[in-house]
């Protein structure tokens, strides 16, 4: 770095943005700190102990054409944790269970006539050639997939998916959203169109583990238990408070938390109308019940609920994926609900949640029982997905804040990708190396 005069960073948030942009500052030779407001890193991608192994909190998965991820595993000398496995995908219609894993299965999907079937495999295919995807900014989905597929096909495969996922959001969703899904699934398949998914040992919170070795080996700390309360520019740095108290004086900050969060962080110097701008995305939460079964559910790893009457959008058996030995022989089902924070379900407990949701999945499963439950865990997450409307491009905010030195980096900014682990790491590595060759020029 020759005489090089070494820069101090704060990175807001122990999420695989936040994790990922710290590696490539410590690459660099810059002195980065990580503040996470939990007791433990990895956001969405946190875990906890389940037979002596650590398991997601919320259902995950990378796509074979997950390059960004994948890359950043072979870098870290890590790549034999990576298991790639075909996997039984499924849909639940009209009490009935109908698989979906290849083009076959389409084929023979009763709920549509043979036309529409054919209409259902051919809007998948006419979706990945879709090339100029800003086209599609001013359609919602709802529109757009009654365009390809017609009546028949939105009302049975697309309209419950959409309302499972965005709820009283559903029909303000952008096109874009719908057809970067079919894109990335579409190209996560076997040569006999089955689709293959890929899975870390360890959970995925094992990838943020060797991170976090990475960057403290590189000289960089993390800090957990650190909540920003506020952000203020001071004398060419900026001062950071913390909720108890403690205060850090720093060069540069990348905040990769939730845009509404960070709104609240510059209420001291920031105009109303830069406020008003990053909390004008909405954001839906999730709600995740996890059970530990002594036996299996179904055969299949993950079962969209097309059902209204349902109020989850999947059933996601993970140890049809991952082997149930791997968890103390528990087989592991996810049963998750996007809904507003607002909604009453979100504040339920436990115990509330799980006999909210039994005679559900006993009324879907005849044979389920309460005997096969060993365990249960509920977890929430208020800040689980960006709302992608119509027009989303003009909603997300520039990277760089009113204020030099001030760096914005969310998943509400991944556009036209969806926000996921894949794209985390692409977006933390460029703004990381971005700010690393700004500090390198000696420019504020």
């Amino acid at each position: 770095m020759g005489n090089q005069i070494k820069k101090n960073v704060v990175v807001i948030g122990g999420g695989f943005t936040g994790l990922s942009a710290a590696y490539e500052l410590a690459k660099s030779g810059h002195s980065v700190t990580v503040l996470e407001a939990e007791g433990e890193i990895g956001g969405l991608a946190s875990a906890f102990n389940v037979g002596g192994e650590r398991l997601d909190r919320f259902y995950h998965h990378w796509f074979t054409n997950d390059m960004e991820v994948m890359g950043l595993i072979k870098e870290l000398g890590i790549g034999d944790r990576v298991e790639i496995n075909p996997t039984n995908t499924g849909i639940y219609y009209a009490n009935n269970f109908f698989k979906l894993s290849t083009p076959w299965d389409l084929l023979n999907f009763s709920p549509l006539s043979l036309l529409d079937r054919i209409k259902l495999g051919l809007l998948a295919l006419r979706a990945r050639r879709v090339k100029d995807w800003m086209a599609l900014e001013n359609k919602t989905a709802h529109e757009w997939l009654r365009e390809l597929g017609g009546e028949n096909v939105y009302r049975v495969v697309w309209e419950p998916l959409l309302k499972g996922k965005f709820g009283p959001y559903a029909e303000s969703v952008s096109a874009v959203w719908f057809w970067n899904k079919l894109k990335l699934r579409g190209g996560s398949r076997g040569k006999s169109g089955e689709e293959r998914l890929a899975y870390f040992k360890g959970g995925f919170i094992g990838l943020a583990d060797e991170l976090v070795k990475e960057i403290y080996s590189l000289g960089g700390r993390i800090q957990l238990n650190s909540n920003v309360q506020s952000l203020n520019p001071v004398d060419y740095k900026w001062e950071i408070s913390l909720s108890d108290g403690q205060k850090l004086i720093t060069d540069y900050v990348i905040a990769t938390v939730a845009l509404p969060l960070i709104a609240d962080m510059v209420i001291g110097w920031a105009s109303k109308s830069y406020q008003e701008g990053l909390k004008r995305i909405q954001y839906i939460g999730n709600v995740c019940l996890v059970l530990e079964l002594n036996q299996p559910l179904s055969s299949t790893y993950w079962l969209n609920v097309n059902d209204p009457s349902f109020p989850f959008v999947g059933v996601i058996e993970h140890t049809n994926f991952e082997k149930a030995e791997t968890y103390g022989g528990s087989h592991i089902v996810y049963l998750s609900k996007y809904l507003p924070h607002t909604d009453e379900l979100y504040s339920k407990n436990e115990d509330e949640f799980f006999e909210y949701a039994y005679p559900y999945l006993q009324k879907m499963f005849p044979k389920f029982d309460r005997s096969w439950v060993k365990e249960y865990h509920l977890w929430r997450a208020r800040w689980s997905q960006p709302v992608v409307e119509k027009g989303y491009s003009k909603l997300i905010p520039e990277e760089t804040s009113p204020q030099d030195g001030l760096f914005i980096c969310s998943m509400a900014q991944i556009y036209p990708e969806d926000r996921g682990t894949n794209y985390a790491i692409r977006e933390g590595r460029r703004v990381g190396k971005s700010l690393a060759c700004i500090m390198s020029a000696g420019v504020k």
